[in-house]
């Protein structure tokens, strides 16, 4: 069964929305992916800085916000479509939406982006609010994305996507764990522009500084580092933890990036540790693949190699379109698994009290 689908993933890094018009082809339980067109729409200033603070909104002002992203949503969706002729060719959307609260001790996880709105304006069936069914179950709705890893890219034993945050996720037989690692690209970011820079490109900056001891062991001493798996990240553990830690230590910015891109390395090879001891790992290599933003930052991959070197790890930064559009290849994915009724979330992974099948459908159509 073929299907051709447009997925929508917006990052806590706040680069922008990514959108990807794939062709997921399903034979006997095996699955393959054609991306056919692919883009991300930066987000300007205004949007940056709403997305930023809409956790600091009343709840009134919350809700216009949701309103007004969900007409972004469905009006880049439009764009996207006129940009690339995909007029009548699609047959479904998958909308991560933004996340703004992620509290799952407390059953909460928000996402910006209102899965009626997208269909009632795009005339397009929508499958939106992924987490919130595994939250409920008691699960942490983070990470989803291995279930794409497991479908999608079935090679590999080690999945590493830097984005805001950096996840990790592993599989050995059919034995699937996953959680978030530590903020990245958020962090990272927010440094680089106290040198007026969106970003730090290719690391250079952090490249010429130099790793601030106790910063760096402060930053591994953070009691998330000690919780056992499966956890998971909200923005705000890098926005409002770990960035007025460095701050306080009055660094310049070369060696504040250093020590937190040496920080990012070194959580990752605990991370890759902590499983090989869990599930006795045998010594052959196993492959790593990297995605997201930060694997086009060649300073950290530069650390990320040095540090995983003796666990035998073969790292391996996927081609241009996985590395940038990976997680909205695999909401397409998961909308797919969504329209069958089939599980798009792996409570070996969350914590959930079983598999299930997450997100609310949504018709475009009139019947």
């Amino acid at each position: 069964m073929v299907y051709r689908v447009i997925g929508l993933m917006s990052g806590s890094s706040l680069d922008g929305l990514d959108i990807v018009f794939t062709e997921l082809e399903e034979t006997r339980g095996t699955w393959r992916y054609n991306i056919l067109a692919a883009d991300c729409y930066a987000y300007d200033d205004a949007w940056q800085q709403q997305l930023t603070y809409a956790k600091n909104r009343s709840a009134q002002d919350y809700f216009l916000l949701h309103a007004a992203y969900s007409k972004y949503l469905a009006a880049c969706v439009n764009r996207f479509i006129e940009e690339n002729g995909l007029h009548h060719r699609v047959q479904l959307i998958a909308s991560h939406g933004h996340t703004v609260f992620h509290d799952p001790a407390n059953g909460v996880t928000t996402q910006l982006g209102c899965g009626a709105t997208l269909a009632a304006l795009t005339g397009i069936n929508v499958v939106s609010d992924l987490r919130i069914t595994d939250v409920a179950l008691g699960g942490q709705g983070a990470p989803i994305v291995p279930m794409g890893e497991k479908l999608l890219f079935p090679s590999f034993d080690f999945y590493l996507n830097i984005g805001g945050i950096a996840n990790l996720s592993f599989q050995q037989q059919h034995n699937f764990i996953a959680f978030d690692v530590c903020p990245a690209n958020r962090v990272l970011n927010m440094l680089a522009q106290q040198e007026e820079k969106n970003y730090d490109e290719d690391g250079r900056l952090a490249s010429t500084g130099e790793v601030n001891i106790s910063l760096f062991e402060k930053l591994n001493a953070l009691v998330y580092y000690k919780q056992p798996m499966p956890k998971s990240l909200s923005n705000n553990f890098g926005t409002d933890i770990v960035f007025p830690l460095i701050k306080s230590f009055e660094l310049n910015t070369a060696d504040a990036l250093s020590t937190y891109t040496e920080h990012i390395a070194s959580q990752l090879k605990q991370s890759i540790q902590a499983i090989a001891d869990k599930n006795q790992l045998l010594s052959a290599p196993h492959k790593l693949l990297v995605t997201g933003g930060g694997a086009f930052n060649k300073f950290l991959i530069e650390k990320i190699k040095e540090n995983v070197a003796s666990l035998n790890i073969e790292v391996i930064v996927g081609e241009n379109n996985i590395v940038q559009y990976k997680e909205a290849l695999v909401m397409a994915l998961l909308g797919i698994l969504r329209w069958r009724e089939e599980n798009t979330v792996l409570a070996s992974v969350t914590g959930a009290s079983r598999n299930s099948i997450g997100g609310a459908v949504w018709m475009g159509q009139e019947a």
